[in-house]
């Protein structure tokens, strides 16, 4: 028994000496985090023709005006605005304007009412600022130490609040309580006559002593350094500016000057009839009018023309030389041929003495003249046989050029043997090219076509004509490319969109809008407000080489970000 009011001595005194809070200017814990940036006061306005933010900056407002559809900024434009404290007239600095608006620095709402003149555009905005109060200062506080076994917290928390208010103002009572522990000490001293209930007894006044010592400290006497109070809510970063973020619902807070900076343009999207397209793998091909192959019509040696072979990339003209053949001659070849030559000569000897004979008889008029005629003509067609016989022996075939180009492709080396059937050169037309595609499960028959591919602008084609014959199971289908052709070459791969007789409704838009999503959804993003922005799932279909048809996932008339698109979905 004695035993338990020992305890229950020790553990009044104990809870005695805590402090249950620390009172002003004395926190014994982590101070709060400081409070989280935000943007400054703004307030917007839309019209179908403009589009408005006002952002309070002090004592003055900071004004940005685009146009509606297309988000491009304003510039020159005259903005009065009906303040509450009187008409004002903004002034023009570079993308945007600046109003004095001393009123701006009072807590409350200002209503403000716009009229806006571009050139021979009028219109009139309303808009409301909301300018909120200024935070008070948060104090930082911290919870009291939990001491002791169940008994003591439930006595601490009976008593804290009136020892909050002595220790407040050193009330003498609390010195008589502690007398009192120390009474009760001594008394149990007393009876028991225990070292170990002295010790004890004298513990619980030490510690008494110490919580007294701590819990009495009064203003001016702290215990450590001070918390630093939490500091007023920024306007954005410190130099004044508002900084775009990724908002938790997934939208994208983006300040009008950032958009400047990134360039956001957006178009209002409308419904309208288009040609349903095909999409079809193709390459680029020469043009068969403006192309041609330089092969030998026998096999020889080649040989260099006075001005050497011509590089890949050269320029030639229809009938330059661009290289010479020596064919070669096998041995049994070369014995054919001497002993052709050796006939040849023999007739043409026998020849010559006939036209000797016959020519003495004509004179004596033994033979008509006519004999002698045709003894001439034949032994020039002997020394005809003989002469060219003797050229494929040393006379090389010359190798021309059969339209004007570029060498595209080249295999001519000096010494090098040659086929009769091999491409010594190609030659191509660059400004002459066609695209050739396979057209799968469609009948051939296109009204336009566009192509596009990596690193090449689209590309407008005009339908050719299509086979009759499938090839891996889908009909070639062949374009001639419209206008320059730039950056394009023979066997370049290219992706063909063909639009066919069939129409379908949706919302045409550029390709640079569409996206893909983390999750590999195609998305946009629209501009539902004058700072924000929202990404959108939709499904799409090709349209042409330069835009996409939105068959489901936005409504006509939104406002989707065509450029810039890229740069907004970065933003964290």
């Amino acid at each position: 028994m004695y035993s338990r009011l020992v305890t229950a001595a020790v553990l009044a005194v104990l809870t005695l000496a805590v402090p249950v809070r620390a009172h002003e200017g004395h926190d014994h814990g982590a101070p709060p985090p400081a409070a989280t940036a935000t943007a400054a006061p703004r307030a917007e306005a839309q019209s179908a023709l403009f589009e408005l933010v006002a952002v309070a900056r002090g004592t003055s407002l900071e004004i940005h005006l685009d146009r509606f559809e297309t988000n491009e900024p304003v510039i020159g434009a005259t903005i009065e605005v009906e303040t509450p404290a009187g008409p004002a007239t903004a002034t023009a600095e570079g993308e945007f304007y600046r109003l004095d608006a001393p009123w701006a620095a009072q807590a409350g709402s200002h209503d403000l009412i716009v009229t806006v003149t571009s050139g021979e555009e009028a219109d009139f905005l309303t808009a409301t600022l909301a300018i909120p109060e200024a935070r008070a200062p948060v104090v930082a506080q911290a919870p009291g130490w939990l001491v002791g076994s169940a008994l003591a917290s439930e006595m601490r928390e009976a008593l804290s609040v009136d020892l909050k208010a002595r220790l407040s103002r050193n009330d003498p009572a609390l010195l008589a309580v502690g007398a009192l522990g120390f009474a009760l000490g001594l008394l149990v001293m007393a009876i028991l006559r225990r070292r170990a209930v002295a010790a004890m007894a004298a513990a619980g006044v030490l510690v008494f002593l110490f919580g007294t010592s701590v819990a009495l400290a009064h203003e001016g006497h702290d215990h450590g350094a001070p918390p630093p109070a939490a500091p007023a809510p920024l306007a954005g970063d410190p130099a004044g500016r508002d900084l775009a973020q990724r908002l938790p619902d997934g939208a994208v807070f983006v300040p009008k000057p950032t958009q400047r900076i990134l360039a956001l343009r957006t178009v209002v999207t409308a419904p309208a009839d288009h040609r349903r397209s095909v999409e079809m793998p193709g390459r680029v091909i020469p043009d068969p009018n403006a192309s041609g192959y330089v092969q030998a019509s026998v096999a020889g040696r080649l040989s260099p023309p006075p001005g050497g072979f011509p590089r890949l990339g050269a320029r030639v003209k229809a009938g330059d030389v661009l290289a010479y053949v020596a064919s070669s001659i096998e041995t049994i070849d070369q014995s054919d041929l001497a002993q052709r030559l050796s006939e040849l000569d023999q007739a043409i000897s026998i020849a010559e003495q006939r036209v000797r004979r016959a020519q003495t008889l004509v004179r004596s008029g033994a033979v008509a003249q006519t004999t002698l005629d045709e003894t001439r003509i034949e032994l020039e067609g002997l020394r005809d046989r003989r002469a060219a016989i003797d050229e494929v022996q040393v006379k090389p075939e010359a190798l021309v050029a059969p339209v004007s180009g570029v060498i595209a492709a080249a295999g001519a080396v000096a010494g090098q043997m040659t086929r009769s059937d091999a491409v010594v050169f190609h030659i191509v037309d660059p400004t002459r090219l066609w695209v050739e595609a396979l057209a799968y499960g469609s009948s051939g028959t296109f009204s336009t076509a566009s192509a596009m591919g990596e690193g090449v602008k689209p590309l407008a084609l005009r339908f050719e004509g299509s086979g009759l014959s499938d090839r891996s199971q889908a009909l070639p289908v062949q374009f001639s490319v419209e206008g320059p052709a730039e950056g394009l070459r023979p066997g370049q791969m290219l992706t063909v969109l063909a639009q066919t007789e069939e129409t379908q409704t949706g919302l045409a838009l550029p390709r640079r809008s569409v996206l893909r999503g983390a999750n590999g959804q195609d998305l946009v993003f629209l501009h539902v407000g004058a700072e924000r922005f929202e990404p959108r799932e939709v499904r799409v279909l090709p349209l042409d080489g330069e835009r996409v048809l939105v068959a489901a996932g936005i409504e006509a008339g939104s406002r989707v970000v065509t450029e810039g698109a890229e740069l907004l979905n970065q933003i964290r």
